[in-house]
């Protein structure tokens, strides 16, 4: 059944002068690691066993096979090989993979995306870790720190709850946490595995399309402040002035009211079961434009001044609809349509994935604007204003 939808009309201001000049920077983004587990399959080698976990012997699979067909997927890592998958009986077992193979993921991203930058973990002021697939106490940061030697005093924030954008939201977080301490450096990990939430015996449109879908990974971002670089720290720099990443200049939150039963988990003995409503793309199209539209207004903007786009690879179904609601010309969200054909969408990951990628691949002239984008359970979106 479709979910009736009402969302928040508010007028979008008119557009502010056209500014020119970059507003002085509180948040530099110094270097972004993804870490994927060495478990690589291609789409095809999934698709009959994922069909053997969640279908009944007799079942008809030629809708599972056209959903992986048309996913966008070619190759995907998981976080265990795929015939573990059968012996996951319960709840329990699967977030105790969760962790094991969690950490593991998560220690590689950070000291690569540290070393990137050319920081220790003591370094560290705050670590915000978020990830939707899993729970513990004590929290994966709190699990880390001994680990990868983060001092005792770090101030961390383990985020539950904000799905596929929390990449984004992190970032809008990070950066409001150096506005207010300047000096500082703070870290974004996700870490996501979306496999171990896969539920067996269910053969729910939902979950074939996630099985279709989703994959494991984690990544890393290390940002700094205005005024961080001394007590012996690098200048923020990556590895020389070709690796130093954007700056943030602005924030934007928005959640669709009515919205919350279109996306996330249904919380049952069984773990995490997925809800994916079919209308999440007729909502993006119809909503998502007007508000990115006000928000690039309000500094001036509109969205041929952005020479680059950041998107979560949410699907080729939102992909679609982002670029219509936005009117983008063929090719600007490549880099997302890319990530999703090599490594799947790997939840609040795959953000930072397409970010990663953008600032390795992509030479942009000093002052050009990018928007990072995410969308995520609420039904919300998360903006992010970049400037290289």
């Amino acid at each position: 059944m479709r979910v009736p939808v009402i969302v928040d009309e508010a007028p979008v201001p008119p557009p502010a002068p056209h500014r020119t000049a970059a507003p002085t920077a509180a948040t530099t983004i110094v270097a972004v690691r993804t870490a994927l587990p060495p478990y690589r399959y291609t789409q095809d080698d999934l698709t009959e066993r994922i069909g053997d976990l969640c279908l009944p012997a007799e079942a008809d699979r030629s809708v599972l096979r056209r959903l992986h067909a048309s996913a966008g997927v070619r190759t995907r890592h998981l976080a265990l090989p795929i015939e573990k998958y059968a012996a996951l009986g319960d709840f329990g077992q699967s977030n105790d993979a969760w962790v094991a193979a969690g950490l593991e993921l998560a220690e590689e991203a950070l000291t690569g995306a540290l070393q990137e930058a050319g920081l220790r973990p003591a370094d560290v002021d705050l670590l915000v870790c978020a990830s939707i697939t899993g729970v513990a106490a004590p929290s994966l940061d709190a699990r880390l720190a001994g680990r990868v030697g983060l001092r005792s005093d770090v101030k961390r924030l383990p985020v539950f709850g904000l799905g596929c954008a929390a990449g984004a939201a992190g970032l809008a977080r990070v950066h409001d946490y150096l506005r207010g301490h300047p000096d500082d450096i703070a870290v974004l990990l996700t870490v996501e595995l979306c496999s171990l939430t896969l539920q067996q015996h269910d053969a729910s449109r939902a979950n074939l399309v996630a099985g279709a879908l989703f994959a494991d990974g984690a990544a890393a971002l290390v940002a700094r402040g205005r005024g961080s670089g001394g007590d012996g720290r690098s200048d923020g720099g990556c590895a020389g002035p070709d690796m130093t990443g954007p700056s943030v200049v602005a924030t934007r939150s928005r959640l669709y009211p009515g919205t919350e039963q279109l996306l996330g988990w249904d919380v049952g003995a069984s773990g995490f079961r997925v809800v994916i409503d079919p209308s999440v793309p007729g909502l993006v199209r119809d909503h998502f434009g007007r508000h990115v539209n006000g928000f690039l207004a309000e500094h001036g903007l509109d969205t041929e001044d952005i020479a680059t786009w950041v998107c979560h690879p949410g699907g080729p179904r939102i992909l679609a609809a982002v670029t219509d609601t936005l009117g983008l010309p063929d090719g600007a969200l490549d880099s997302a349509r890319q990530s999703l054909a090599t490594v799947g969408n790997m939840s609040s990951v795959s953000v930072l994935h397409v970010l990663q990628n953008t600032m390795q691949s992509r030479r942009l002239a000093p002052g050009a604007w990018g928007l990072l984008m995410a969308m995520g359970p609420g039904f919300c979106s998360e903006l992010v204003l970049l400037r290289w």
